[in-house]
C-alpha cells in the first residue's frame, strides 16, 4: 500500500465547486478526502477524526480561515495547515503564518502547483514525526543503559 492513500485531507471552503473540484483531484492523487463548508464544521471533523492536512480558506460563512488556524492548532496541533485566498495581503500571510499556517496559496493557482506544495509539506509532516521518534528511542534507549549500570554497579556492591 503506498504511504499516500493513508494521508487524509480536510477541505474547508464555502463554494460547493471548490469542495467538489478539491475532493475529486485529490482522491484521483490517492489521498482520502473529508469536506467542510464552515469554521465549525472543520473544528467538530478535526476534533472527531485526524486528518494530516487541511486546505482553509480565508474567507467563511462563520469565521474566517486565521480564527479557524488557532482552533485547530488546538485541536490538532501536528496537523498540516494550508491557507488558501482570493485575497491575498501581506497583513493575511503574515497572521497566517503566526496562526499556524503551514503554507499559502493564492487563487487562482494551478492545480499542479498545489499538489506540490501539499506533497512537500506532508514530506515535512513525516520528516519531524521520523526524528521525533528517534529522539524518543534514543531517550529510552540511553535510560535503559543508566538503569543497567546502576542495575550492574549495586550488584558489585552487594557481592
Amino acid at each position: 500500500m503506498k504511504e499516500q492513500e493513508q494521508v487524509r485531507i480536510l477541505v474547508i471552503d464555502d463554494d460547493d465547486t471548490v469542495r467538489k473540484s478539491h475532493e475529486a483531484v485529490l482522491k484521483a492523487n490517492g489521498y482520502e478526502v473529508d469536506v467542510a463548508e464552515s469554521g465549525k464544521e472543520a473544528i467538530a471533523k478535526s476534533k472527531a477524526r485526524l486528518y494530516n492536512l487541511a486546505l482553509v480558506d480565508l474567507r467563511l460563512p462563520d469565521m474566517d480561515g486565521i480564527e479557524l488556524l488557532t482552533a485547530m492548532r488546538e485541536a490538532v496541533p501536528k496537523m498540516v495547515k494550508i491557507i488558501i485566498t482570493g485575497y491575498p495581503s501581506m497583513e493575511n500571510a503574515i497572521e497566517a503564518v503566526n496562526r499556524g499556517a503551514d503554507a499559502y496559496v493564492v487563487k487562482p493557482y494551478n492545480m499542479e502547483d498545489l499538489l506540490r506544495t501539499i506533497k512537500q509539506q506532508l514530506q515535512k509532516q513525516q520528516e519531524a514525526k521520523k526524528y521525533s521518534e528517534e529522539k524518543v528511542k534514543e531517550f529510552i534507549e540511553a535510560r535503559a543503559e543508566e538503569h543497567e549500570a546502576k542495575a550492574r554497579a549495586k550488584r558489585r556492591s552487594n557481592r
